[in-house]
């Protein structure tokens, strides 16, 4: 059975699991290695907890009581758009890639940021993330802009598509 609910700080260590295992499989090859090794390492169990005790909006998504991925969201950190809410980040653990539950997630997190009133979505993925950026397409996002950030020396490309 699939559900969602909102993550606790009794779920810090499976989240920096899942984490872990998802930026591995999402961004190896785009993000250079030490760098890529290192923004895993500074979000382990004690980041996830402090993000929850700051408030942090973590949507987890449950397969049979597994957690299988997340959704990130709140208000939108870029001024100057038309968006109002944003998805920081949605991610699955691998193994459920195809499955239809990364579509499930991103449906159920729309949904809670519609309820605060954020009716406008924005979503950021690294260009060269061609899994990510495929799947914001064809759940309609259109691309509304690209910027470039540095991480580890290499500049990527980020697009940020948009909803509503």
């Amino acid at each position: 059975m699939i559900t969602t609910r909102w993550s606790t700080a009794e779920d810090a260590s499976a989240l920096a699991a899942l984490h872990r295992e998802a930026w591995r499989y999402a961004y190896a090859g785009i993000i250079p290695g030490r760098a890529l090794e290192r923004m895993i390492g500074s979000r382990g169990p004690r980041w996830w907890r402090h993000i929850h005790r700051r408030g942090a909006s973590v949507l987890l998504l449950e397969l049979d009581g597994r957690i299988a991925g997340y959704a990130r969201l709140g208000p939108l950190r870029p001024r100057g758009w038309k968006a109002t809410g944003e998805i920081y980040e949605l991610y699955l653990s691998p193994e459920f890639h195809g499955a239809g539950l990364g579509e499930h997630l991103f449906v159920e997190a729309r949904r809670k940021l519609v309820a605060r009133g954020l009716t406008r979505l924005m979503v950021w993925s690294l260009a060269t993330n061609e899994l990510g950026c495929r799947f914001y397409r064809a759940l309609g996002g259109r691309e509304v802009a690209r910027s470039t950030t540095r991480i580890g020396g290499a500049a990527l490309t980020k697009i940020g598509f948009a909803w509503g």
